[in-house]
């Protein structure tokens, strides 16, 4: 159940920088920090939660990651 809900956490966060992911110049110095900027987020989001870091949690949150990157680019057509 806490792992369900952390990766929910870590989709939620993703979207807002999905979306600035979308707006910005391709491999700009902005487009690079909309991908690599939650990352922080979601090590402390991992370590306070006491998910720890098994194996078989990397693809759930690697998924829930580029999900809400995913979706939160498309946020953009629905303006």
């Amino acid at each position: 159940m806490k792992i369900a809900l952390v990766s929910f956490i870590v989709f939620i966060i993703n979207l807002p920088f999905g979306y600035w992911r979308s707006t910005v110049p391709k491999f700009s110095l902005k487009w690079f920090l909309a991908i690599h900027l939650p990352v922080p987020i979601i090590i402390l989001l991992r370590i306070y939660s006491d998910v720890g870091f098994e194996f078989y949690t990397y693809p759930i949150f690697v998924g829930a990651f580029f999900l809400g990157q995913f979706l939160g680019s498309r946020l953009l057509r629905f303006n």
